[in-house]
């Protein structure tokens, strides 16, 4: 394997998970009477630009299907945090009636929704039919594409250039990342912006976050070499902000190089900050298989307690993460009876791989589990928040990552 930014050989294994199914490939009942299809999950990581990935091992067309379960809008703080985003940019940018916005990957319309409510054209690109029939219904023009460079090219002749470029969560998603930055600089305008949301690696690490390892992701993202990234296809970082969002993100801001847009002093702070925990230097990506298995054996460790003391635990937010860590551990229904979860889209589907049933919440409040593990870590207020009630029969919340927690309700 070879890096998918600079080509170099790659040799040096960041994490091996062994192996797992597609983390959003639901299953329906009748196909809990077939085989799944198991795939490596190791990361390498470049000695040469450090990014760390994992290698394309099934066709991004197969893991972006037509019923691609994600629908963004079913949480309220990501709803949220979209809203504050867009009433950031359009007074940051000066966004009115006559500039272009472009989101890629923007999935049912959670954010260009408020894009739209301003007044503001809008356009979406999302490769997923099931989620962009519904950003459609909201009244969003949405294009069933993925995003590249020949893209980008057709979509200026027809519709002109973008004031700004919304990239939110889907830089990890592209298995040609090159080909996908080379659009970015394609359909901005001379002075526009893009910017793009990612998990930051750093966080990943130091918070023990192997569990956002999956296929869908094929690169994981340090601040320096995102930079190199963009540099290499015209567009200079000149802002970065640090977010809570899946754990501790970064928001990244943009432009071409011929943009007139003044360097904030946060681009420096960030790549002091990578450069003194390490990031530049090969060491630090060496050491994290340890900490997985860690996490891990803890984990499956209160599991086989409480099935031995007759307690019934259940799960709560039927998430990607939650799937590759039930899966590295090898868990099923006897040790995690269900999970329930807020979209319709997945419930009445089977988690793949540990094929646990996801239900809805009223099965959860009739069920009455003594605990309930919380799968997306990164929701935990708003989750134990709106399940606070177990407390009335004793319930408890808990937690894997970054660590093994046992919370009262």
């Amino acid at each position: 394997m070879r890096c998918r930014f600079c080509a170099t050989l790659l040799e040096d294994v960041f994490l091996d998970l062994g192996t797992a199914p597609p983390s959003n490939a639901f299953l329906s009942a009748e196909q809990l009477q077939s085989p799944e299809t198991w795939f490596p999950l190791k990361l390498f990581t470049c000695p040469a630009c450090r990014l760390v990935q994992v290698d394309e091992v099934q066709g991004h067309e197969q893991l972006f299907a037509p019923d691609y379960a994600y629908f963004s809008s079913y949480s309220r703080s990501w709803l949220q945090h979209a809203e504050r985003y867009v009433e950031t940019a359009t007074t940051r940018l000066g966004l009115d009636e006559r500039s272009l916005v472009v989101e890629i990957a923007s999935n049912d319309g959670y954010l260009l929704q408020y894009v739209a409510q301003r007044g503001i054209p809008c356009i979406g690109i999302e490769p997923t039919a099931g989620t962009a029939r519904v950003a459609q219904a909201k009244g969003i023009e949405t294009l069933e594409s993925f995003f590249g460079l020949q893209f980008a090219r057709e979509l200026v002749a027809s519709r002109g250039p973008a004031d700004l470029i919304v990239a939110n969560n889907v830089l990890a998603h592209v298995p040609d990342i090159n080909d996908f930055v080379a659009g970015l600089s394609a359909l901005l305008k001379p002075q526009g912006v893009v910017t793009v949301e990612f998990p930051h690696l750093l966080e990943l690490v130091g918070n023990h976050q192997f569990d956002t390892v999956y296929h869908e992701h094929f690169s994981y993202l340090s601040f320096h070499t995102v930079q190199r990234i963009f540099a290499a296809h015209g567009l200079r970082t000149w802002d970065v902000e640090t977010l809570p969002t899946h754990g501790g993100s970064l928001r990244v801001w943009a432009s071409r190089e011929s943009a007139a847009r003044a360097e904030t002093p946060a681009v420096a702070a960030m790549r002091a900050r990578e450069q003194a925990a390490g990031m530049f230097e090969l060491a630090y990506y060496q050491g994290f298989q340890s900490v997985a298995e860690a996490v891990k054996d803890a984990f499956l460790g209160f599991l086989l307690q409480q099935k031995r003391e007759g307690k019934r635990v259940a799960g709560y937010g039927a998430a990607a993460k939650g799937n590759t860590l039930l899966n590295f551990a090898g868990v099923r229904a006897d040790l995690l009876a269900f999970v329930a979860d807020a979209s319709p889209h997945k419930q009445g589907r089977f988690l793949p791989g540990a094929r646990i049933p996801v239900v809805d919440e009223a099965y959860l409040r009739a069920a009455r589990p003594d605990f309930v593990v919380v799968l997306p870590w990164n929701l935990r207020d708003e989750i134990t928040g709106q399940l606070s009630y177990i407390r009335d029969w004793g319930g408890q919340f808990v937690f894997a990552v970054p660590e093994l927690e046992i919370a009262a309700a």
